[in-house]
């Protein structure tokens, strides 16, 4: 069973789930997704505004039970972004709460979402996949990540295993709940190993300071935001750990946490295609910037830019590649992006630049290419927003690109040449309203003209 914790070996509490300060037990979160399994049992998937609520992972773990795909729509997904998810993903249901049952569908039936109701689900689920996650990429619309139930269990049993994550955690995070850190690790990791959740809603170093948890959950703008209150980060004494993900985490923050909290962070490397794969672990050295050795069943490798293997000297830059059995089943409905992305003899071309040590020790060093911008722990592709902009009257091109911010660790920036008069709040704007609001530019840069080279594409890192 993926979600061990809710058959009943585990000790339950009337508390066991709390989200945004709302209370389940594990009992009463089984009755409540027993009773939306019952009714989308044999659709081929459920999509779920996932706002951080009970709603969210009682619907979440209704499609488990059913045997029937998850996809998990940004909150603040703009109408554009929502109706691809929806239309790409087949999905004919989009569970909400009672709040949002007025939310546009986009021809899927709105599936009200009641944590009070209570029923016994009796059937078996039906298939292998447990997740459609919708990733950014570097170019176009978003595609859709297939993640089976097997590949969910390996990957957090694989991480309990490292992090020694037991039924006695408390698992405290304020983290977006359709992505795979606050979805699948935040949510079904405290259902697999039989330990309490905290979502505290919003993550704020207040929130995280008052939350009494043994194990923490955050992205490096969550963490330098923590350690940038003292008060709060001391207050994480009392934790067992602290795991930080993502995004690579500042080394000043690192230190900061290090100095304040008396821990020193895990830091941990995964994608929506692969889940997490590499780690520091609990038991083991936590050296800033690193995000230490494959987990269990992971393998990984280095590859030159001639094909060949990278030396593991710590200094010899390659493209990261991994196999293992948290790799995501490929793209739904895109052979094309699953060639481009795996290797002939099966491994998974991350994108990333990275060296290994002697001692096996990873770093990873950047993308492969600039057009992929972290930002707060969000991924996002540079193309997307670009098409958006582009789509603006006022606007003959436009090119994005990430940079530097010492609390988001990226911003989106876009260079625009306008058509026609307009302004960058009046772009921001535009942007903010058809895709999610993470994804509109912090700076837009009107200019006369984008660096190119001969065959016409913009040279980024010029603008970069």
């Amino acid at each position: 069973m993926l979600l061990k914790a809710l058959d009943g070996r585990y000790r339950d509490s009337g508390d066991a789930l709390v989200v945004d300060g709302v209370a389940l037990s594990r009992e009463q979160l089984l009755g409540a997704a027993g009773a939306v399994a019952s009714r989308i049992a044999g659709a081929p998937a459920l999509a779920v505004l996932a706002r951080p609520t009970v709603e969210t992972v009682i619907a979440t773990v209704a499609g488990l039970l059913a045997g029937v795909p998850v996809v998990p729509v940004p909150p603040d997904a703009g109408p554009k972004e929502r109706e691809h998810i929806l239309r790409d993903s087949g999905a004919p249901l989009l569970a909400v709460a009672a709040a949002d049952r007025g939310v546009e569908a986009y021809g899927a039936r709105v599936l009200t979402v009641d944590p009070a109701e209570r029923s016994a689900f009796a059937g078996e689920p039906g298939g292998a996949a447990a997740f459609i996650l919708y990733t950014s990429g570097t170019t176009g619309a978003p595609k859709g990540v297939l993640i089976s139930r097997s590949a969910v269990a390996a990957g957090l049993d694989a991480l309990a295993g490292a992090w020694a994550w037991t039924a006695e955690d408390t698992l405290v995070h304020g983290l977006p709940l359709f992505h795979v850190h606050g979805l699948i690790l935040g949510v079904l990791g405290p259902l697999r190993t039989g330990g309490r959740l905290v979502h505290t809603g919003r993550p704020t170093a207040a929130a995280y300071a008052a939350a009494g948890g043994s194990l923490y959950f955050g992205v490096p703008t969550v963490w330098s935001r923590v350690a940038a209150d003292g008060a709060a980060a001391e207050e994480l004494a009392g934790a067992r750990l602290l795991v930080s993900g993502s995004a690579p985490l500042p080394v000043t923050v690192f230190e900061r946490l290090r100095e304040l909290s008396g821990h020193a962070p895990v830091e941990r490397y995964g994608m929506t295609e692969t889940l997490i794969t590499l780690s520091t672990r609990a038991d083991g050295e936590r050296r800033p910037g690193s995000v230490g050795l494959p987990l269990a069943g992971v393998r990984t490798r280095l590859v030159g830019e001639d094909g060949g293997p990278v030396p593991h000297d710590g200094e010899t830059l390659g493209e990261l590649q991994v196999s293992g059995p948290m790799l995501s089943a490929g793209y739904l409905g895109r052979p094309d992006a699953d060639a481009e992305c795996r290797t002939a003899d099966g491994w998974f071309r991350t994108g990333d630049v990275a060296v290994i040590g002697a001692d096996g020790f990873h770093r990873i060093v950047g993308r492969a290419s600039v057009d992929l911008i972290k930002s707060g722990g969000f991924r996002i592709g540079a193309g997307e927003v670009e098409a958006a902009l582009r789509d603006h009257p006022a606007v003959a091109d436009a090119a994005v690109v990430g940079a530097p911010d010492p609390d988001l660790g990226q911003v989106v920036v876009a260079y625009v040449i306008p058509a026609g008069p307009v302004t960058g709040d009046q772009l921001t704007a535009f942007v903010a309203e058809r895709l999610s609001v993470h994804k509109r530019p912090r700076r837009v840069v009107l200019v006369d003209d984008l660096p190119r080279n001969a065959m016409g594409k913009v040279l980024k890192a010029e603008l970069a």
